[in-house]
């Protein structure tokens, strides 16, 4: 039976008073805006948030307790809609509208079940253009994290500190030091599951009980060991024991939709909506404002400092303004870089904060694609165990350039990766029909064992995004234009993790079914990162250590775009622990007059 969650008293469909200044307005819901939601209004800030898409009832969408045979499309899309493949991406180039004008509606590669359709945009109606790209984009209350993938990993020094170690790009203005204590908070405060590795390139969480490795992955693991190569449980954003302290979460079930692309109904798996907005909307200090599409940072011509947002309320496409003495720019890398670029006045000519010529540049985000898929043969007619509902299988840590520099290529990658029964079988893509197809699937489907990888892109100056002269969006809004491609430190890593992922199956003694050497196109990561990099030099990047504009000292940006590189890990927890050292400091600022 579906868990109720319990919803906050104040409807945010109700009218905003735009007639007030408030302390901050926050452009964005997804895990940055979410953030600094909690932490402002829990230290009494009055706060408007402004979300471009609409609230969706999100359980309805989800349906995790529902079985494929009860979904008129078996969980796939309508067949009057689209989802964009692989090969699409690949040999098409955006804006990708022209030429699926019989889909009713056409969505990103995410976008392609029935319980992800209304959670991404309509393709058309959000163009880009430029170099092929696999831009996701959710535009609903909490964004992308509504289907995020869960894995929650820390930074290191290894990775702040990263030009100390090859030479390559900058060092971040911070050293792990700086924002250890932030991850602590956003562990207990939002939960984690996982295991302690006490490895200096992945630091520990402050961890929830962990989920079980199954026996293939066991068997992994311990062969890898003996390579001096460390898997452990998925570090998931999810809560496993409860979290007394927020009504609208509830601990982990072992449900078994977690394959879905979709996010998790019952809220074990962090959202912003239950983590972070709804805690915040019941201070009483924060409105919400669904709907309203940010056009521009308003700016005081005298001082050249933000008084607010000029908006577009996406169903009506009238204009208003949001007044606040502080700005917040929380919209997603690339949404954020293209905020800041259409603010221009007579004080920002190129864009508000952009002295440095640096926003949009050094964009960067993780390498995918390359992996293998093997079986275990000693589980091969085995009884069926329950591996189904966990919120991933294993993560296999970065091996590459620690303590020996690789001849090909600097920075590293990991791999995530599963085994076991799962609610649709694993193997019906191999040939055969009939009994005797049907009885090899249930012989094998508890066998196999898969992982890719994920490695770091490297940030350069080249890599950037800037606005379409003549292509708008569907309110008149200038679209982003991609002058991107992966390098050849991104192509000659990812022939390593071909052969390494190969290599590590083998000694495992694992049956080798496929191995890919195929990289997906750039974007399928969904981890789009830099454009708005932090840094101690005005002339190199746009953001203090405290994502604060070094231009406008009342305008921060507090999401993925402040990073000065990718590293390989997933950056979500990483992108809120930011946030909430940035928005302390923010409030430290208030108090002290200093902005």
């Amino acid at each position: 039976m579906l868990t109720v969650i319990p919803q906050p008293e104040n409807d945010p469909t109700l009218n905003v008073d735009l007639t007030k200044t408030y302390d901050a307005v926050i452009v964005g819901s997804g895990a940055a805006g979410g953030m600094a939601s909690h932490v402002l209004t829990a230290a009494g800030m009055k706060v408007l948030m402004l979300e471009a898409g609409k609230k969706l009832p999100i359980e309805k969408e989800l349906r995790s307790m529902e079985w494929p045979y009860d979904n008129a499309n078996r969980g796939s899309l309508p067949a009057d809609q689209h989802a964009l493949t692989f090969n699409e991406y690949t040999i098409r180039k955006p804006p990708y509208g022209p030429g699926f004008e019989k889909s009713k509606q056409l969505h990103s590669y995410v976008g392609d079940t029935d319980y992800t359709k209304n959670i991404t945009v309509e393709e058309r109606d959000n163009p880009y253009t430029g170099t092929n790209y696999a831009w996701v984009r959710a535009r609903c209350l909490g964004g992308k994290t509504n289907i995020w993938g869960r894995l929650a990993l820390r930074l290191s020094d290894y990775d702040f500190k990263a030009k100390d170690r090859d030479g390559f790009g900058e060092n971040w203005p911070i050293s792990y030091s700086d924002i250890s204590p932030y991850y602590d908070k956003v562990d207990l405060y939002l939960g984690i599951t996982g295991v302690k590795e006490n490895l200096p390139h992945l630091p520990d969480s402050i961890f929830q009980r962990p989920t079980k490795l199954n026996c293939a992955e066991v068997t992994l693991k311990t062969g890898l060991a003996k390579m001096g190569r460390t898997l452990t449980q998925y570090r998931a954003g999810v809560t496993s024991d409860g979290l007394k302290h927020n009504k609208y979460r509830s601990r982990c079930y072992g449900r078994g939709a977690c394959e879905r692309k979709g996010g998790c109904d019952i809220h074990a798996a962090f959202d912003s909506p239950t983590g972070l907005i709804y805690p915040a909307m019941d201070t009483g200090n924060l409105t919400l404002r669904t709907n309203s599409i940010a056009r521009e940072i308003a700016v005081d011509p005298a001082t050249g400092k933000a008084t607010g947002v000029h908006f577009v309320d996406a169903v009506t496409k009238k204009d208003y303004t949001a007044k606040a003495r502080v700005v917040i720019v929380a919209a997603s890398t690339l949404e954020s870089a293209r905020l800041l670029l259409l603010s221009k006045s007579k004080m920002h000519p190129n864009g508000i904060g952009n002295s440095s010529g640096h926003v949009g540049h050094n964009f960067c985000e993780h390498v995918m694609g390359p992996g293998v898929y093997g079986r275990v043969k000693d589980l091969v007619g085995k009884p069926p165990t329950l591996d189904d509902g966990r919120p991933g299988g294993f993560y296999l840590t970065r091996f590459r350039n620690l303590k020996e520099k690789h001849q090909k290529f600097i920075r590293g990658y990991g791999f995530e990766g599963g085994s076991g029964h799962t609610m649709f079988p694993a193997g019906t893509d191999r040939p055969g029909f009939g009994a005797g197809f049907k009885e090899e699937i249930r012989k094998n489907q508890g066998a196999y064992i898969g992982m890719g990888a994920f490695g770091e892109v490297l940030s350069r100056y080249e890599n950037f995004v800037d606005l379409d002269p003549t292509v708008k969006d569907k309110w008149g809004i200038p679209s982003l234009r991609f002058h991107y491609k992966f390098g050849d430190n991104e192509q000659r890593m990812a022939e390593d993790m071909k052969e390494t992922a190969q290599e590590m199956f083998e000694a495992a003694g694992f049956e080798i079914v496929h191995v890919s050497g195929r990289v997906l196109t750039e974007g399928w990561s969904i981890h789009e990162l830099g454009t708005v990099r932090m840094g101690d030099d005005p002339t190199k990047s746009v953001l203090n250590q405290f994502e604060q504009s070094h231009d406008v000292k009342n305008l921060f940006v507090v999401d993925g775009s402040a990073f000065v590189n990718a590293s390989c890990q997933n950056p979500t927890w990483t992108i809120m622990s930011l946030c909430w050292r940035s928005c302390d400091y923010m409030v430290d600022e208030m108090k002290k007059g200093n902005l």
